[in-house]
């Protein structure tokens, strides 16, 4: 936002008291209406000062205000950038004596969209009309159902309303599949490296994994049946790559199974080239899981399985044990957040393209034996390290209070210790503070260093 405009809009708050607290409250509540956006850049202390006829001391101290609230992030060199305060979550595999303060790069998520308090809004308002019901709705709100519908249906895959069901994320929907259509002893065929939760859920329901291998030129062909299969094509968990259509067909007609579904939580965030054809339109046996958890929000709990009708009432049956329906007001938000789709991934993907391209300059600059594979779509980068354990790197990152998963977590059968899969969470000013972190632990790790930390395994 430019300086004059943002001294424009401060002025209300800078009547009585204290001018500081007043430049900090208005920054704060500029913040939390969404008129600054998460990540928008705020003048420099001098700048803002001069605007608003202040001294620098003063626009100082609130600056300093708001760091302490966790409204704003400063970088040495790169200025100061609106942020929200978040608890950090408690995690159920925390370290005993770690460091205090960790930065977190397990999860694959970036922060809210600044569309996101407009449709919280929107949706509140949307609700009164439901409240005279009980709210329970298995199969997912009308409204979303159609939401949905039109949304895929605009990226080229034409579908119905009754193909929709809502689940609280692509793998709730996951889980409530293998619940329907898996039996304890068979075989699921999934690739490796993966997701490391659709490996649990496997676990959980005492399925055979058979690993699909995926390299760095793509997916291998399948040579053993399996009774239900997963792949991810659009922007695969944590390689990255993106299937093109002839890579489609060949892996369709090469999978033996009746049930192939298909995770689209990264399908929206293409970074490089034009998006493939939806792989459900090209075979009938494909069942599409979405998510608006990566596109849009972690914290929005939302996403869908798309299939025949008949299966969506077996799905719906089935998640009569484990949660019954979605919550409505979180599904109000997500039509909301559909309706301005276009706007929202449009950010997104410029904030994980620039996130990209900054952690592969810093780590090209800083570790040049690491070889990383440069993805097309999702928010990951999976790096091959030169002949050491990423599970000892990930150890020794944490004592240096950076939290990394190491490869193994994302396999079948705990191979894959020279990878280790990097999320594209922090932002583009922070990457060479990152990668600084990562140099210190492989300089450990190459001198034979011991650590007693346990690399983490909670991820997402």
């Amino acid at each position: 936002m430019h300086t004059e405009r943002l001294a424009d809009l401060l002025g209300p708050w800078l009547g009585d008291g204290r001018a500081y607290a007043g430049v900090a409250a208005g920054i704060r509540g500029l913040a939390l209406d969404g008129r600054l956006s998460v990540g928008a850049r705020v003048p420099s202390e001098r700048q803002l000062a001069q605007a608003l006829g202040l001294s620098r001391t003063t626009v100082s101290a609130a600056y300093d205000l708001l760091r302490g609230e966790g409204y704003l992030h400063s970088a040495a060199g790169a200025g100061s950038r609106v942020t929200l305060p978040s608890p950090a979550p408690v995690r159920p595999d925390a370290d005993p004596g770690e460091p205090a303060v960790v930065r977190d790069l397990t999860i694959a998520a970036a922060p809210a969209p600044a569309q996101l308090l407009d449709a919280v809004a929107g949706a509140t308002a949307d609700l009164r009309p439901l409240l005279a019901g009980h709210g329970l709705h298995p199969y997912g709100l009308p409204a979303l159902r159609a939401a949905v519908a039109g949304h895929l249906t605009g990226r080229g895959l034409a579908t119905e309303p009754e193909q929709v069901l809502v689940t609280n994320g692509a793998l709730a929907g996951w889980d409530l599949l293998l619940r329907t259509v898996t039996r304890p002893g068979q075989r699921a065929l999934v690739e490796q490296p993966t997701y490391p939760a659709a490996l649990d859920c496997l676990a959980a329901h005492h399925l055979r994994p058979v690993a699909l291998p995926v390299g760095t030129e793509g997916w291998e062909l399948p040579v053993a049946a399996a009774d239900v299969a997963l792949v991810t094509p659009d922007g695969q968990n944590p390689t990255g790559l993106l299937a093109d259509d002839g890579q489609r067909r060949a892996l369709l007609s090469a999978l033996d199974a009746p049930v192939v579904a298909t995770d689209e939580t990264f399908a929206e965030l293409v970074l490089d080239g034009a998006r493939p054809t939806a792989l459900a339109g090209l075979d009938r046996r494909v069942v599409t899981l979405g998510s608006m958890s990566k596109a849009y929000w972690s914290g929005l709990r939302v996403g869908w399985v798309r299939a025949d009708p008949a299966l969506l009432a077996r799905l719906a049956q089935a998640r009569g044990t484990v949660d019954l329906s979605s919550p409505v007001l979180e599904q109000l938000v997500a039509v909301r957040l559909l309706a301005v789709a276009d706007d929202v991934l449009s950010d997104r993907v410029a904030w994980l393209t620039a996130a990209r391209d900054a952690l592969l300059s810093a780590l090209a600059a800083r570790l040049p034996d690491w070889r990383v594979v440069r993805p097309r779509a999702g928010s990951v980068l999976w790096v091959q390290l030169p002949g050491e354990s990423s599970t000892r790197l990930a150890a020794h990152a944490l004592d240096l209070g950076l939290r990394v998963t190491p490869g193994p977590r994302f396999t079948v059968d705990g191979t894959a210790d020279r990878w280790l899969r990097l999320p594209l969470s922090a932002p583009p000013e922070q990457a060479d503070e990152v990668a600084a972190v990562l140099q210190a632990a492989w300089a450990r790790t190459a001198s034979g260093a011991d650590s007693r930390r346990t690399p983490s395994r909670w991820t997402a």
